[in-house]
């Protein structure tokens, strides 16, 4: 469907944090490995923090990012403390910029792998239920965004974990009102620029691929030959769709019905489970 990956810790180039790895994002753009296809060509995005301004940047093309020189170009310049990247295989919305992740309102970004099913379904009972002032900020036609809308709408700036399980719970209710059994297959990241958090979760459990890496100074100590790890701080962490290169002790699968909490050097997995608004 897509793949992502997220970084917090100390500013890392994003060249180095997009390209170099052995099994970069840029390279399972064209072949995911754990992913339910091998290419994810429709598109691509990067958000990115600076130090001076709390409102995050964005990058969105529809190139496949394996052929987008521009997206070379300005990673090879630019630094940041925390990255949201994103490669697109698309559910059935159209290639076009404003449905490429990661999706941004005001200093938070959001990114999503997975789908709601037969979204043309409940589409308009999912839209109709959107806050009158976040709706017009909807700019695409992606499931993906509209679920981060309704997160938005039922409390996620003020608590996260309630507003993304409220949205969560909302969206089942609504398909199962029209006979989806399974309506939501679901990783998501999103961040306010300090906290980053992650969910794994699907409606019939059994959701995509998701890993963390393990503690960086531990894995550097084991793999010092490894030129990507050798820049990342001690409390640098990585949040991925799949490991970024075969090292092993490297990486840790996040369990299923699960968040993901990162601030700073600390991180914290939660259980997680759809909660009524």
């Amino acid at each position: 469907m897509c793949r992502w990956l997220a970084y917090s810790g100390s500013p890392v180039n994003l060249e180095d944090l997009l390209f170099k790895p052995a099994h970069s994002l840029v390279k399972q753009s064209r072949h995911a490995r754990l992913g339910s296809e091998e290419m994810n060509g429709d598109g691509f995005g990067v958000g990115w923090y600076s130090r001076r301004r709390p409102r995050p940047g964005l990058f969105h093309s529809t190139h496949p990012a394996w052929n987008d020189r521009n997206l070379r170009e300005l990673s090879a310049l630019t630094w940041s403390r925390l990255v949201f990247a994103h490669v697109r295989a698309s559910t059935g919305a159209a290639v076009q910029q404003t449905n490429c992740h990661p999706f941004r309102q005001d200093h938070w970004l959001w990114m999503h792998n997975g789908l709601i099913r037969d979204f043309p379904t409940v589409k308009r009972d999912l839209a109709c239920s959107v806050a009158p002032d976040l709706f017009s900020l909807i700019e695409g036609s992606t499931d993906s965004e509209l679920f981060f809308h309704l997160a938005l709408t039922f409390g996620m700036k003020d608590d996260p974990p309630a507003g993304v399980a409220a949205a969560v719970r909302f969206i089942e209710d609504t398909g199962r009102q029209h006979g989806i059994e399974y309506p939501v297959q679901m990783t998501v990241a999103t961040t306010d620029g300090e906290t980053t958090w992650a969910f794994r979760y699907s409606s019939e459990g059994a959701s995509r691929s998701l890993f963390r890496s393990v503690d960086i100074s531990a894995v550097r100590s084991m793999h010092a030959d490894d030129s990507f790890l050798e820049d990342l701080s001690a409390d640098a962490h990585l949040i991925v769709s799949e490991p970024l290169g075969d090292l092993e002790g490297a990486w840790e699968e996040i369990p299923e019905s699960s968040c993901l909490v990162v601030h700073g050097p600390d991180a914290e997995i939660l259980p997680f489970a759809p909660l009524a608004a």
